[in-house]
């Protein structure tokens, strides 16, 4: 082949994979590629190090924008004062229900994507993908339209009280848009399977950045109060999703593409996404049910303004993991990549040089949550009606800068197991983190103990380092197994 020839398609054999000469070539879509294949998929499978930098660098600022957006959204719902906080902290659980859905879906389809670029089957990776997107369109329409129905009763049920018609209003937007949550998680995720992160970096700087602009003038310009933040919310998901949809479908410029043209089922590929998807799914949703659960603690040893402290103080701890995640997005790829092509060393490098990094980034989460409570409660205590929650959201934070050093523990842990196909194994970890320690210790300290709220925020955090712990261990004895046996 000659260096610099133009080709619309991508030669998917082995062998031509191999022949391919080492200079590097422009398509028609201007996407640089090295023999044949993406730079992100040449990334993916060259030196893991290097490739979790290489692929995290892209999904922190990405992942910032996306935490930006949820601490800019909270600054202005809580203009409308401290039910308004409370009424979003009750729809996020069942919000991250969807989202937890979606990020299975993702990382079942990108893991098993990760696997076939590792084997070298590019015609396996656009068949994960096809199936991943069918599989959405059905959750889809099975998740909104039930909860959107009971929307006025669930949350009264959930002891939202004076916050219940608010948090209804939000939620009936949001579920409108299930569909763009979906579409838009599951979108980022093939694209970090393949290696592209870049992609997924610009597709959800845009989400985020036209949500940020479009809150203040849906929730206050126009008049639509706490319904605003959430329509702004699925336009920007919407809008985000659609740029994806021209990529992966129209212009065809990922390495992995979607064609529905001759689509026919495949149980086995079914089975192979949902085997990861399913467990990584119950991760999130196991996080929500512990949301549901906290929720009803706080209101038993506090009241409703409790959910409002711990709403927006978790979404300020959303934004310190965020470089967190977004190396543990690369660890599932590299570690799927590695595992595809045999090379069990790369997986043990990959996971003992992301926790080394991500012990430090949380030390230094740490020390800055700490030291910076004070001005960031002020962000959320600005108006009058939500002045009195300063406070409490200081303590929560100071208590929570504990909380972050044993993250990279499990949550590596987790995105190893998710790589290699055993995402079994991480919902167990996670299910010992957030159901067994988190809750039991939340119940002990809280009302065991008569901590109060501060029960309730140790609670939370000794419960996270417990099952982290646990998490590190198991992939330890895991990996080295497999280290052995290569």
């Amino acid at each position: 082949m000659i260096s610099g020839e133009r080709r619309t398609g991508i030669e998917t054999t082995t062998e031509a994979l191999r022949a391919e000469p080492l200079e590097a070539e422009y398509f028609d879509s201007g996407s640089l590629y090295v023999r044949g294949r993406t730079v992100g998929v040449e990334t993916l499978l060259g030196d893991p190090k290097s490739a979790i930098l290489k692929l995290s660098a892209p999904m922190v600022v990405s992942m910032f924008l996306l935490s930006l957006y949820n601490i800019v959204d909270a600054f202005w719902v809580a203009g409308l004062g401290s039910d308004a906080l409370a009424a979003v902290g009750f729809v996020f659980p069942l919000f991250f229900v969807a989202l937890g859905i979606a990020n299975g879906l993702g990382v079942g389809g990108g893991s098993a994507i990760s696997r076939r670029i590792g084997t070298q089957d590019k015609a396996g990776a656009d068949l994960v993908a096809q199936h991943t997107m069918a599989i959405m369109a059905a959750v889809a329409v099975l998740f909104s339209i039930p909860l959107y129905l009971a929307s006025d009763r669930i949350f009264v049920l959930l002891g939202a009280g004076s916050a219940a018609p608010l948090a209804a209003d939000y939620a009936k937007a949001i579920f409108t848009g299930t569909i763009f949550l979906l579409f838009s998680n599951v979108a980022y995720a093939i694209l970090r399977g393949e290696g592209d992160a870049k992609r997924a970096m610009y597709a959800m700087g845009v989400a985020s950045l036209l949500n940020i602009l479009l809150d203040p003038i849906f929730i206050y310009v126009f008049g639509w109060g706490i319904g605003g933040a959430a329509w702004a919310t699925v336009l920007s998901m919407a809008v985000s999703s659609a740029v994806m949809l021209w990529w992966m479908a129209v212009k065809k410029e990922t390495y992995v593409s979607i064609n529905s043209l001759g689509f026919s089922c495949d149980r086995g590929i079914v089975r192979e996404i949902l085997q990861v998807g399913v467990p990584a799914s119950f991760e999130f949703i196991s996080l929500a049910l512990m949301g549901i659960v906290i929720n009803l603690i706080i209101v038993a040893v506090s009241s409703t303004d409790g959910v409002a402290v711990c709403s927006v103080g978790m979404r300020v701890v959303n934004i310190g993991m965020t470089p967190l995640i977004a190396m543990s997005t690369a660890v599932i790829s590299v570690s799927g990549a590695a595992f595809g092509s045999k090379a069990f060393q790369k997986i043990d490098d990959a996971h003992l040089y992301s926790v080394r990094v991500g012990i430090l980034v949380a030390l230094l989460l740490s020390a800055a949550t700490y030291i910076f409570a004070p001005q960031i409660a002020v962000l959320f205590s600005y108006s009058e009606a939500s002045r009195d929650l300063a406070s409490e959201i200081i303590i929560f934070l100071r208590v929570m800068a504990f909380f972050y050093p044993a993250i990279p523990l499990g949550i590596f842990a987790a995105a190893v197991f998710q790589g290699v196909g055993r995402g079994s194994t991480a919902l167990a970890i996670s299910v010992l983190r957030t159901v067994v320690f988190n809750v039991m210790l939340v119940m002990l300290f809280a009302v065991g103990f008569g901590w109060g709220l501060p029960g309730v925020w140790w609670g939370m955090v000794i419960g996270n380092l417990l099952g982290d712990a646990v998490g590190y261990i198991w992939v330890r004895s895991y990996v080295g197994k497999l280290v052995r046996r290569d």
